[in-house]
């Protein structure tokens, strides 16, 4: 027998997935930011020059708790498309960018390697734009709730050049003390 569902049904599938897939989501980028010593307490991360164009650290934490709870609803769109063509490489596409997403502090702020993570991050890039593009063929809300993720990712890319031209000398510093010699005139 072959069912469409009923608007209720659907309804029910987004909420049952969003109920999963935006705490995980929530808990995964906390995990990732806690277990790299990712932060202003970091001797390393203190010592960096920043640039103009660097916001309150106190906006990291809470622009990232929405990012993530929006990629949470949109995958639970994705999820909910049950049938759908393309359902399935759209929700690897979403788990690739997710993984790469979540190494990103830990190559930035664990391992001190700003071009490593320059490099992570524009293929963070590319990735969310594919997955975009894949969801857009699914659901179109769902790709477009993952529109301020990319906007924030490209200016996190920005960010990421910058720091990588003002602090050649600190880059891949592995046993940085926090003793730093700077001079200028």
């Amino acid at each position: 027998m072959n069912m469409i569902a009923s608007a209720w049904q659907l309804r029910a599938s987004f909420v049952r997935w969003s109920l999963f897939l935006v705490p995980l989501l929530i808990l995964l980028g906390v995990l990732s930011s806690l277990l790299s010593g990712s932060g202003a307490q970091s001797a390393w991360f203190s010592a960096l020059q920043m640039p103009s164009t660097y916001p309150p650290s106190w906006l990291f934490g809470v622009v990232w708790t929405v990012l993530y709870a929006l990629m949470g609803f949109a995958m639970a769109v994705i999820a909910g498309a049950k049938g759908a063509r393309g359902r399935g490489v759209a929700t690897l596409a979403f788990v690739m960018q997710l993984m790469i997403n979540l190494a990103w502090s830990p190559m930035f702020f664990g391992s001190h390697q700003i071009t490593g993570a320059l490099i992570l991050i524009g293929l963070l890039d590319l990735a969310v734009i594919v997955t975009i593009a894949l969801f857009w063929r699914i659901r179109r809300f769902a790709a477009l709730l993952l529109l301020p993720y990319l906007a924030w990712i490209l200016f996190a890319t920005l960010l990421t050049y910058q720091i990588r031209q003002a602090n050649p000398e600190l880059d891949g510093q592995q046993d940085y003390s926090g003793a730093i010699d700077r001079y200028e005139f």
